[in-house]
């Protein structure tokens, strides 16, 4: 679970940094009321550790890595 909320935050990050690339547009920034305003700041925050936390995610061995899998008990 915590591997799909990180990849959803860095797609946010991505996507923010995309915004900002065409458009000079900073859609956190906006939505949190400005750089510098607290709720901004938290979700640069948590973007940022998302992105550390996927960092993780190219070194584990695809085995471990539980994809859309059902295991049921016999």
């Amino acid at each position: 679970m915590l591997d799909k909320i990180s990849l959803i935050l860095v797609i946010v990050g991505a996507l923010n940094w995309g915004s900002i690339g065409l458009f000079q547009f900073d859609i956190v920034s906006w939505i949190g009321g400005g750089q510098d305003a607290i709720v901004s700041r938290i979700i640069y925050t948590l973007v940022s550790l998302a992105g550390v936390w996927c960092i993780s995610m190219l070194f584990r061995d695809r085995s471990d890595v539980e994809v859309g899998t059902v295991e049921t008990m016999d």
